[in-house]
């Protein structure tokens, strides 16, 4: 009870503060939109950019992980043929 009289005098004094301090407050928003439109816009450019490095680092590590399984690849087919080899030198004995 004590927390629901509490809001609504400060929700009373808000609204009446508002509205005798309505140009200085027009003034303080103005001047807070405009910061916070700057902050927005640095953070979305430095995001876009990590992603962008990101993008970059995938592509780099997709070329080098195609060319490493291209020579796993070798050396399991060399490695199998070993095997059939010595395989085949184990039936004839």
């Amino acid at each position: 009870m004590k927390i629901l009289i509490g809001g609504a005098v400060a929700a009373a004094l808000g609204l009446i503060g508002l509205v005798i301090w309505w140009g200085p407050f027009l003034m303080v928003l103005k001047g807070t939109i405009a910061i916070m439109l700057l902050l927005g816009g640095g953070l979305a450019i430095y995001l876009g950019f990590d992603e962008i490095k990101d993008t970059w680092k995938k592509d780099e590590t997709d070329e080098s992980v195609v060319t490493g399984k291209d020579e796993e690849v070798e050396n399991y087919k060399k490695e199998i043929d070993g095997l059939k080899e010595e395989i085949e030198t184990l039936k004839k004995d």
